[in-house]
């Protein structure tokens, strides 16, 4: 789960991280109200989207106009600036074409930036611990910096049986070119990072930039926090910072009925029990010459509720041309599958071609309940077989 910047920097304060005053507004009222209480010479008005590159972004309505992050030196300014974004498209490398609409902003003091470093938290599943990732090259996306000068990446892993220690953060602090009091600066905000992380089950936490001020001192100007879903039942105060108007509607249905489903930009919806099998039926898809519309595990236990659901949700999708089942029936019996896409067919209308493969409990019961229906279903023996009736369906319905 991601929240906004400006959601993750009041969690990230509240461990005692240092981040500059800003308040959140929905409205140009608001955002002049906000302006006004900070009181500083100059202002920065940043759009709130779950996507980064937000400043070296356009709006859909002034492709060669300024992006969702601008400096404002008054009022007026602040004024045009809220009046320009908020009920606006914003299109960032990471959002893609269809952009993000913009309902909140943030309006943030400013700050004498001396330089910009980069800093992030995340779990490493190759060691299976904590990785700190950090480099001089802020303000940068991290993965440009990794293929230009991969040298510059600096990382420390935190044994999790140790926990954090000091003389990792300071080290560092020393390759990071940090001095003096800057570097018990740095600390602090790696102890309030570590913290943050492992008490709030986070999944990353991302400052891009960390920057040192004139002053010297070390300020998160800007702040990304992601969540482990698996955990949200005990952070109820986390799930309440859930955008629902950043998710993909498809993604937050399919999360109401317990179903694992993430959208992709194919034309071949795929339901399939089990997580390695669905991605090995997305790879096979791939190979066949076509893309998949979706990850979609409906689990092992599923009922036909679930997956009648789950149908739906595909069928939803106008760019699903074709829909492939994939399922093997160990704790799922195949009649209960091929009588929810009996079902779900009938009540959506099906009107693209459905290759399925059942294989496992009550298979042939399954079998039967499909050839029964009065559907067009093409049934296929294997994975191979499905991919490539589903593929060869798709291409003949485009012609």
């Amino acid at each position: 789960m991601n929240i906004h910047e400006y959601q993750a920097k009041a969690l990230l304060r509240s461990y005692g991280m240092p981040v500059p005053e800003g308040r959140a507004a929905t409205s140009a009222a608001q955002a002049l109200d906000a302006a006004r209480s900070l009181a500083a010479p100059v202002t920065v008005v940043k759009a709130q989207i779950h996507a980064g590159g937000r400043g070296a972004g356009h709006f859909a309505s002034n492709p060669e106009g300024r992006g969702g992050v601008r400096l404002a030196r008054s009022l007026d300014e602040v004024s045009e600036a809220a009046g320009a974004m908020l009920g606006e498209i914003l299109v960032t490398k990471q959002t893609g074409p269809a952009g993000r609409m913009v309902r909140t902003l943030y309006i943030e003091s400013g700050c004498d930036i001396a330089r910009e470093l980069y800093f992030s938290m995340l779990v490493d599943r190759v060691s299976g611990q904590i990785v700190i990732v950090a480099s001089p090259d802020g303000g940068m996306e991290i993965e440009e910096v990794a293929a230009r000068t991969p040298e510059r990446i600096l990382k420390e892993y935190v044994d999790p049986a140790k926990g954090l220690c000091d003389y990792q953060s300071r080290d560092l602090a020393v390759r990071l070119g940090l001095t003096g009091r800057e570097i018990r600066a740095f600390q602090n905000i790696v102890r309030s990072a570590y913290n943050a992380f492992t008490d709030l089950d986070a999944a990353i936490v991302e400052i891009n930039p960390l920057v040192v001020t004139g002053a010297g001192d070390l300020l998160a100007l800007d702040a990304k926090m992601s969540f482990d879903e698996n955990a949200l039942f005990r952070h109820p105060e986390l799930a309440k910072l859930r955008d629902e108007h950043e998710e993909d509607p498809r993604e937050r249905e399919a999360a109401g009925y317990g179903l694992a489903y993430v959208g992709l930009d194919g034309n071949i919806g795929c339901m399939v029990n089990g997580a390695g099998l669905a991605m090995a039926t997305m790879d096979i898809i791939k190979m066949e010459g076509e893309e998949p519309a979706n990850f979609l595990d409906v689990g092992g236990g599923a009922s036909k509720e679930r997956v009648a659901a789950a149908f739906r949700i595909l069928i939803g999708d106008p760019k699903v041309r074709g829909i492939l089942v994939n399922i093997f029936g160990g704790i799922m019996r195949c009649d209960v599958i091929a009588e929810a896409i009996i079902a779900a067919s009938h009540e959506t209308g099906l009107n693209v071609p459905l290759v399925v493969r059942l294989a496992g409990t009550n298979v042939e019961r399954g079998k039967a309940l499909l050839a029964e229906s009065g559907l067009t279903i093409i049934p296929a023996d294997d994975l191979g077989d499905a991919a490539r009736k589903i593929v060869s369906a798709v291409r003949h319905a485009g012609a």
